[in-house]
């Protein structure tokens, strides 16, 4: 018997049928004279789009279809192409829920997004993780969730909220508009994790294998991995994947070269594309599992300068056909993602469509279709986007006692100590190591403001006294500090500033805040954001009161603070991810990403 889908689909399909054979049936909607972008045929055609409820009827001279009460609208000169695909993005790093973050990414001409809810996983597992995807069926647009094998990322070297492994992957699977696993950090560092934490290689060929076998998909996550490394991570993952971890054009050719899906990440602080798109534009490789991918966005940045369009714009400049391009945010990634019904312009797809106005390569969309209804024109949402209230079980997750200066003080002996120093990369996951001679004073060494040598820490939110202590070079900070409960992937409490003092009262205020982002000059707190669900996302702003209050928070670092580093909590909230190369700081130190090991912040 057929389910009610099914059913509806049926009807459906028979109604299109009737308005094409029937003489007298005609389309609801058509866009008249546009430029179809064709991206399976690479063409570009002077053509009409018929519509009929949520489905394209056809592509062509779509006359016949207009009757009196059809809506008609001429896209003379301007180009029609399929709305775009965000193949790999994360809520939690514009810290707006997917509603809101919808909002803003639908009138750029994004109409699907496939999140990685690795992040509220490792704050709450699996009651956050069901949160989101009961949230995101609410939806209009398509939004799709890939779930966590693994969290933490790496066991014993940090600690999360909750401690996800194969016997959660099962239920997370059966949540709504789940369609496979996330990025597998957990094995990362091939070599390492397999020399060191060999379970964690088993689990997650656990986890893929129930995950293929019903049918899922799985995402790498292999930065830096070649020969004998990237193969195993792709065979433990299940071949087939993708990774959106490369950042070089060396790296590119490998992994395509291996079948993976090549998601060329491009976004707020992690910007990769110019190099990985070498392997199509300078070594002529084939582009069809060249997908582009965002990874972690700004609200600010998608309201001020686009979302997907604007990724397609960067990649055309870089010297890819305009086609190809779009391509890479249609077809390519609606074959990978096995999204049947989108990602094209044809007969029985759904009426996902963006409009553009002005040369292609601009990529300026003006009109904006979802599911056949106008979903947005000249960047205003038309669509109703349904508010959804968070439960209170996922508002109380920062679990700790107010610190003291003390805990923050890395100790030492003499008058003078070499210490591990993080070193920060802007727009790159990637860090720099460092070994620098600070003075020791009263035994505790001290941060040498001057010369940008500041002091970073991590402290625990789930109830674990753990603090890990270092320091860091790149923000070039003058004053103050500023701490977040945003440091991927376990979601701790980071912190970096000028002065331990500083830096307690920026950690005490977002533990009473329950989770957020602050800012503290001279002892007080100069501006502050209330992150309350998990500690990394919003309820209390919409999309655009978001935008303006990061604006005001990055402007606040950057005048007060005098901080060089653009998007300064983004990427302080990178230097927790142990995932990537080379050192990283988590709540139990500085973290050797390459060895998977703790190492002491004062060399011995």
């Amino acid at each position: 018997m057929l389910n009610q889908r099914s059913l509806k689909l049926v009807s459906d399909r028979q109604h299109m049928v009737d308005v094409l054979m029937d003489e007298h049936t005609y389309a609801d909607r058509v866009l008249k004279n546009g430029n179809v972008v064709n991206v399976i045929t690479k063409e570009i055609y002077k053509a009409d789009v018929a519509i009929d409820g949520e489905y394209i009827l056809m592509v062509g001279d779509c006359s016949k279809l207009i009757g009196e009460h059809t809506e008609v609208i001429d896209v003379e000169g301007k180009y029609i192409t399929p709305g775009f695909i965000d193949s790999h993005m994360h809520f939690e790093s514009a810290m707006l829920t997917a509603s809101e973050f919808s909002r803003i990414s639908i009138p750029t001409g994004t109409t699907c997004l496939i999140s990685d809810p690795h992040e509220i996983g490792n704050v709450l597992g699996p009651i956050g993780i069901k949160a989101m995807a009961e949230e995101v069926k609410t939806l209009p647009n398509h939004v799709y969730l890939r779930v966590p094998a693994l969290t933490p990322d790496s066991p014993g070297l940090e600690t999360a909220g909750y401690d996800i492994t194969s016997k959660d992957v099962p239920e997370l699977l059966s949540y709504p508009n789940v369609t496979g696993l996330g990025e597998t950090q957990g094995i990362s560092a091939a070599k390492w994790v397999y020399k060191h934490n060999p379970a964690v290689f088993r689990d997650t060929i656990v986890s893929t294998v129930y995950a293929r076998e019903n049918g899922n998909r799985v995402d790498g996550n292999a930065p830096e991995l070649y020969g004998n490394e990237l193969a195993a991570h792709i065979i433990a993952a299940g071949t087939d994947i993708s990774d959106h971890e490369t950042t070089t054009k060396e790296e590119a050719i490998e992994k395509l070269r291996y079948g993976v899906y090549l998601l060329m990440r491009e976004g707020s602080t992690q910007r990769n594309m110019p190099e990985c798109i070498k392997a199509i534009t300078e070594e002529k490789l084939d582009s069809r599992r060249a997908i582009l991918a965002t990874d972690d966005m700004l609200a600010e940045d998608i309201v001020s300068v686009g979302h997907m369009n604007d990724i397609v714009r960067r990649t055309i400049k870089e010297g890819v056909d305009p086609v190809e391009a779009i391509q890479m945010v249609t077809i390519n990634p609606a074959t990978w993602h096995n999204l049947s019904e989108i990602g094209v312009l044809a007969p029985g797809k759904y009426a996902d469509i963006a409009v553009i106005d002005g040369k292609l390569e601009d990529m300026n969309v003006t009109s904006v279709y979802l599911k056949g209804k106008h979903a947005a024109e000249n960047g205003k949402i038309l669509l109703n986007i349904p508010s959804y209230i968070y439960p209170s079980e996922v508002k109380h997750s920062v679990n700790r006692k107010p610190i003291t200066v003390e805990d923050l003080k890395v100790k030492a002996s003499g008058s003078k100590a070499k210490v591990r120093t993080i070193g920060l990369i802007l727009d790159q996951n990637l860090t720099d190591s460092f070994e620098e001679e600070l003075s020791v004073v009263d035994g505790y060494v001290v941060p040498d403001v001057e010369n940008d040598i500041l002091p970073i820490a991590v402290v625990g939110r789930y109830g674990q006294v753990d603090i890990g202590s270092a320091f860091v070079k790149g923000f070039k900070l003058k004053s103050g500090a500023f701490a977040e409960t945003v440091a991927h992937d376990t979601h701790n409490i980071i912190v970096v500033g000028t002065n331990y003092e500083d830096m307690v009262a920026a950690v005490n205020r977002v533990i009473e805040l329950q989770g957020g982002v602050t800012v503290v000059k001279k002892g007080s707190v100069i501006n502050e954001m209330p992150l309350r669900i998990a500690g990394l996302m919003t309820d209390e702003l919409n999309a655009y009161e978001l935008t303006d209050k990061m604006s005001e928070l990055h402007e606040t670092v950057k005048t007060d603070l005098d901080c060089a580093a653009h998007a300064p909590f983004m990427h302080l909230a990178f230097l927790a991810l142990t995932t990537s190369p080379k050192w990283k700081i988590t709540d139990k130190g500085i973290v050797d990403a390459n060895n998977y090991c703790v190492i002491p912040t004062v060399v011995e």
